[in-house]
């Protein structure tokens, strides 16, 4: 059973002329089912496939189909036909009725939502809101709360330009593009007023107040709610304070995030909805429950312990990082000069205010205002991302959770991440599984032992063929996006022809694709370039590397790495052997986790919190090649992939770098490559296999957003009142 569906009053703003028999194609377009619905995109393609493959956002596509076309689709029994199906398909995911996980496990439960904050959304490329790992997560989350029927809300910014594309020119120099959006060709609505007037949300800001207008992205039945300051009401240096995602300025960058935090309380308290739950996806919305506290004490005169005790109750926390770097802080004076007003509120002077804010409050230097310090403290309980996460977040965090509660037994606990099967899977393993284990194989995570036994039971070659049919499309991607790269460099038509000759499906290819920052050490497998070009140049077993990312605008050594990194790809031996793919986005990520054949990940260890790509390429049958971190601590079994050195940490950051590095090459030399190349009479390289369907088997569930979310209602939200009887009720009545 469904819980709380809320009635949001929305409008969209595109104008899509679609013949009355395909009307609700204009509801399929705005929810993002379609996103993870490998049928609803086929048919969004049948309708016009070059226009799908041009923008992949069925909005844009719809309103870009001309008469002539839909006059041919209402001729078109297979079309008609497979539209029916697809929304036959679509009423029965939104149904009321529809059975769900939470339903089962909490059958009475009657209470308000949990309000999910996050500064990002990761949903579909088509949906510029993202950056990187923490908004793909947190795409994943909401899809899979709705898919297991947590009453959830989500609350975020509305980025008029969204984060940068990447442009990498001849030299290997990152060129930042930040496009300004029609967010009516966006599959996003307007929130309006029950009136029917424009929904405007006021957001104190220092000593001005600005408006935000509210859109709405509905992913199934989880309605997520996004602010954007870009309106006429704003004082025209007001109006881009949500122009771009992580902007580089530290002040407009901390306006960004009391809007999400502050503005985000208000809106739902202007939408009627009285969260059960509170939960800060990373602290960059943690000024929610300031205004929380403040709202209390204002609405009800209780004092500022009451209130601060009553939001701690219903406020849950996530750590993303364990990178000191990656915490948002702020300078003293910038905090003074918008929180002012807010500190004599609370009846707090400015001096206990900032203090707030201090990671290490016994030490006498000068400390910068954490919100992640803030959050600790403001939080009934917090977590980190992964098991060894949770540990060295503890080690550099508890000490504030002690603080906070007062208990000197309280942990910062942990959630594992995972990810979202049906948005990262390719169509070729989604058709095996259907056709083996049957249409209703998305329900795989309640049954982990039945799972197990089907994924065993397919067959090698077909298992095999499913890879190498994902594996073709990634290089067909490949090298049409290495054609628009050089071409733009000015290579001649014989050098992109020998580019793309380079593109052969045959060679074992290794994959490495994520945020170009230093600690994720891109340039570790160059160490030694000589013994890497003896592995890559064999004639007869050959490897080629394809690497992707984008480096933060602000991190010039992350900039650095991909010039380098550019220069061997050009310049080197190793031509033809190392590839660059850029503007590194959710498109070029599934096509490189579905089609690759091993996934390396070599972070510093212990810097990788998590890491969800490999989870992403793992179900995909992609071998992981992975230092142990993160996930993969946990993930490893021995069989699904391969465990690159035994974890050790070293004081010397190049002796680390050295050993990790010899470590690599002698698996990719001994284990890696010998097991891809060697065949069967079929083909097939069967102990390839064998390791596919290990990973298939022991990733697929223990490291689905399933089994996450679960454990985030079961271990995290748990810990609060929100399950316990009565409390739902008890909660709505005392939050403002």
């Amino acid at each position: 059973m469904i819980f709380n569906q809320l009635q949001i009053r929305s409008v969209t703003l595109s104008d899509c002329n679609i013949p009355p028999p395909f009307a609700r194609l204009q509801e399929l377009a705005y929810n993002l089912w379609w996103s993870w619905s490998a049928e609803a995109r086929r048919l969004f393609s049948h309708i016009h496939p070059v226009l799908w493959n041009l923008y992949r956002n069925p909005v844009e596509l719809l309103i870009n189909v001309d008469r002539e076309q839909w006059n041919a689709l209402q001729q078109s029994d297979d079309f008609l036909s497979q539209y029916q199906k697809v929304i036959r398909a679509f009423d029965r995911y939104m149904s009321a009725d529809r059975s769900t996980w939470f339903g089962e496990r909490f059958p009475n439960y009657a209470g308000s939502p949990v309000v999910y904050f996050c500064s990002e959304f990761g949903f579909s490329e088509s949906v510029h809101l993202y950056c990187g790992g923490l908004g793909i997560l947190a795409g994943d989350t909401c899809k899979s709360m709705d898919h297991l029927g947590v009453p959830l809300v989500a609350v975020g910014l509305m980025y008029r330009c969204g984060y940068f594309e990447q442009v990498v020119d001849m030299d290997g120099s990152q060129h930042h593009i930040y496009r300004t959006h029609d967010f009516s060709r966006f599959p996003v609505s307007l929130v309006q007023t029950q009136a029917g007037r424009e929904l405007l949300i006021k957001v104190p800001l220092g000593d001005r107040d600005i408006h935000c207008r509210v859109w709405k992205v509905q992913v199934g039945r989880v309605p997520v709610l996004l602010l954007d300051t870009d309106v006429l009401q704003n004082d025209p240096s007001d109006r881009p304070i949500t122009s771009q995602l992580y902007v580089t300025g530290r002040e407009m960058r901390l306006c960004q995030e009391i809007v999400l935090g502050i503005g985000g309380v208000r809106l739902l308290q202007e939408l009627g909805i009285t969260p059960a739950l509170w939960h800060m996806n990373e602290g960059h919305s943690v000024f929610l429950a300031v205004e929380r506290i403040r709202q209390m004490m204002e609405s009800t005169g209780c004092s500022l312990e009451d209130a601060w005790k009553d939001a701690r109750a219903t406020t849950v926390f996530t750590i993303h990082t364990p990178v000191m770097a990656g915490h948002e802080a702020f300078d003293l004076e910038l905090v003074k000069k918008y929180f002012g007003l807010e500190k004599a509120r609370l009846g707090l002077s400015m001096e206990d205010f900032l203090r707030l804010g201090f990671a290490f409050p016994d030490r006498p230097e000068r400390q910068p205002f954490s919100l992640t310090a803030l959050a600790i403290r403001l939080s009934s309980v917090a977590n980190g991302v992964s098991r060894l996460h949770g540990e060295v977040t503890q080690k550099t965090w508890g000490h504030l959770r002690v603080l906070a509660t007062e208990d000197n037994n309280a942990r910062i606990d942990s959630v594992t991440n995972g990810v979202h099967v049906m948005t990262w899977l390719g169509t070729d393993i989604q058709d095996l599984y259907e056709q083996y284990i049957g249409l209703d194989w998305p329900n795989f995570w309640k049954n982990p032992d039945e799972w197990r036994r089907l994924i065993q039971a397919l067959p090698d070659q077909e298992l095999w063929e499913a890879h190498e049919a994902q594996k073709a499309r990634l290089m067909s991607f490949l090298k049409k996006r290495l054609l628009t790269m050089y071409s733009r460099h000015g290579n001649s038509p014989d050098e992109l022809r020998r580019w793309q000759a380079m593109v052969d499906p045959k060679s074992l290819w290794i994959g490495f694709a994520r945020r170009f920052a230093a600690y994720k050490r891109a340039g570790l497998i160059f160490s030694d370039f000589q013994r890497l070009r003896a592995i890559c140049t064999n004639p007869d077993r050959p490897v080629r590397i394809v690497f992707s990312g984008k480096a933060h605008p602000s991190d010039r050594e992350g900039q650095d790495l991909i010039r380098h990194l550019f220069g061997i790809v050009q310049n080197s031996e190793l031509k033809g052997h190392i590839f660059f793919l850029e503007n590194y986005d959710m498109y070029v990520a599934r096509r490189l986790v579905q089609g690759i054949d091993v996934w390396l990940n070599n972070p510093v260890r212990p810097m990788e919190a998590s890491g969800t790509s490999g989870i992403k390429a793992a179900i995909n049958g992609v071998m992981n090649v992975s230092i142990p971190d993160g996930w993969w601590c946990e993930g490893f079994n021995g069989e699904n992939g391969w465990q690159v050195g035994d974890g050790t940490v070293f004081g010397d950051p190049g002796h680390q770098a050295w050993v990790d590095a010899c470590a690599l090459y002698d698996i990719l030399e001994k284990e890696v490559v010998p097991a891809f190349y060697d065949r069967d009479e079929r083909g097939v390289p069967a102990k390839w296999v064998k390791r596919m369907k290990s990973a298939l088997t022991s990733i697929t569930h223990d490291f689905s957003a399933a089994r996450m979310v679960r454990d985030y209602v079961e271990k995290i939200y748990a810990q609060t009142d929100i399950w316990k009887a009565e409390a739902p009720r008890r909660v709505s009545a005392r939050i403002a």
